[in-house]
């Protein structure tokens, strides 16, 4: 059998498209239909239901696809074993916040000493690297969270990071020597990353059991967001300490003394099946060895 069609099937199953599959595997959208055609003809099953919306992929298609990644994924470590290259493309998904502070110096060490390796970078919260893993999309994710319990991803601890309290310098609560307690806390409004951020989540958690509270609660997808809405007085944040600590030292943010907030572990995760490639272990190391 041509892999090339298990290829072009496993990027439909992905995608929902033809046009997004064709444009994925660089390839003319009727050539992808080629090979679904040609695929469905020689396993004597349908594969894809064709809707107006896209591609529904089919019973015998979900029981294909998990087969089909099994041998892509044979395959590609055949090639490896061949060539014995290092060198190749990982891509990483991460939380904004480790995306534009954490990880450029790990990728900028990496280029130094592995330059055949190049990493690609996601932006996305923990359901969108939980989906990239099992879709392929993604080779690697980092996960702020405590716990990750999915039963085809597994993940490791390999840093913490702390978090800071933060509000614009002439807030209230700016340099303030006796700590506030949640009840105060709950009366001030907060500015928020998007829902499936763990720490804010908790936070979020946090305030609203308090007895009575109203917090107003803003969410953003971006930590430039949150920490700009911060810095102009409107609020506070609780944001990683990476990203605030230019505008702490510049004076432009001030920490708030409230309530002990644990540092969040930052788990390195993976598809539990797929096979990781000596690139994307190259990339493993060297963030494990930048903490």
């Amino acid at each position: 059998m041509d892999t090339r069609l298990l290829h072009t099937f496993t990027t439909l199953a992905r995608t929902g498209s033809f046009t997004a599959a064709a444009a994925e595997l660089h390839l003319a959208q009727s050539t992808v239909t080629v090979h679904i055609r040609s695929l469905e003809r020689e396993l004597g099953t349908r594969l894809f239901d064709r809707l107006p919306t896209g591609a529904l992929i089919t019973e015998s298609g979900r029981r294909l696809l998990e087969r089909a990644e099994d041998v892509l994924d044979a395959v590609a470590r055949l090639k490896a074993d061949g060539d014995g290259a290092l060198g190749g493309r990982v891509v990483v998904g991460a939380p904004e916040s480790l995306c534009s502070s954490r990880l450029p110096g790990v990728i900028a060490a990496l280029r130094a000493t592995h330059p055949e390796v190049d990493i690609g970078l996601y932006a996305a919260g923990t359901a969108g690297c939980v989906e990239g893993l099992r879709s392929g999309r993604l080779d690697l994710a980092l996960l702020l969270e405590e716990e990750a319990d999915y039963p085809d991803v597994t993940s490791e601890p390999v840093a913490r990071e702390p978090l800071a309290l933060v509000c614009g310098p002439g807030h209230p609560l700016a340099g303030r020597e006796r700590a506030a307690d949640w009840a105060q806390l709950a009366a001030e409004d907060f500015f928020l990353l998007e829902q499936g951020c763990s720490y804010s989540d908790e936070l979020e958690r946090r305030l609203l059991a308090v007895p009575g509270a109203r917090p107003r609660l803003t969410r953003f997808g971006s930590v430039d967001a949150a920490r700009s809405c911060v810095c102009a007085g409107l609020g506070l944040a609780l944001l990683p300490l990476t990203t605030v600590q230019e505008h702490l030292d510049q004076g432009r943010l001030a920490r708030v003394n409230g309530p002990r907030i644990a540092d969040v572990p930052v788990r390195l995760a993976r598809h539990r099946r797929r096979w990781t490639a000596p690139a994307a272990q190259t990339f493993a190391q060297a963030l494990v060895s930048s903490r």
